[in-house]
């Protein structure tokens, strides 16, 4: 296995473990009738960075089959495991401030809340288009 796919399953094993545990406050905001908004801002965390997870895991696959530089595969790979970590830190943090993130303007907590949604998109979007690059060139 290449040291990019090794990077890309240790960090999709930790947010994976992270989404795992996210199970309990759900589980918890549920059993005690907490607001919806709670309720599915911890549903949102755990099963997205699941998912997120998994897909760390599927590229991690991928990369050996990509015919395409160490830098290009390391291109696709950093803004994958970026935007992890960002929604690793801010759907939790959205289900505890009560906070969407989706607003530029806000203050305290709520503003990361909202950079790691950016820095997540960003780093989701910038990862997937070059996944879809190397693809293409690998054809």
């Amino acid at each position: 296995m290449e040291t990019v796919s090794r990077h890309l399953v240790l960090h999709g094993s930790i947010i994976f473990l992270v989404a795992l545990l996210f199970g309990a406050p759900y589980a918890k905001a549920i059993k005690r009738n907490a607001e919806a908004q709670v309720v599915n801002s911890w549903r949102v965390a755990h099963q997205s960075l699941t998912i997120g997870a998994l897909v760390l895991f599927a590229a991690a696959a991928l990369m050996t089959g990509l015919a395409v530089s160490q830098v290009m595969k390391w291109a696709i790979a950093v803004p994958l495991i970026i935007s992890g970590y960002a929604f690793l830190v801010a759907t939790p943090l959205a289900a505890i401030t009560k906070d969407r993130g989706l607003q530029s303007g806000a203050q305290g907590l709520a503003r990361v809340v909202y950079l790691g949604n950016i820095v997540g998109v960003a780093g989701s979007l910038l990862g997937s288009a070059l996944l879809v690059i190397a693809a293409l060139v690998s054809l």
